[in-house]
């Protein structure tokens, strides 16, 4: 049998670089750059920037060990 074909979009998790552990999930093309953005973060109460790249810095970077 054929492989199955890749979908177009994908799911990606913004998190707070505030390290609130606010995120947001978003779908965005796969062929597209990662994704950052400023949005209210209801934790913190004030404007964040929301990156893909904030796992490396949240809570999620204690876990790999």
């Amino acid at each position: 049998m054929a492989k199955k074909a890749k979908s177009r979009t994908i799911a990606v998790r913004l998190i707070s670089m505030a390290l609130t552990g606010y995120y947001r999930t978003l779908r965005r093309p796969r062929a597209h750059r990662p994704l950052s953005m400023l949005k209210y973060d209801p934790v913190g109460t004030f404007i964040a920037p929301l990156s893909t790249m904030g796992a490396r810095f949240g809570k999620e970077a204690g876990k790999r060990d």
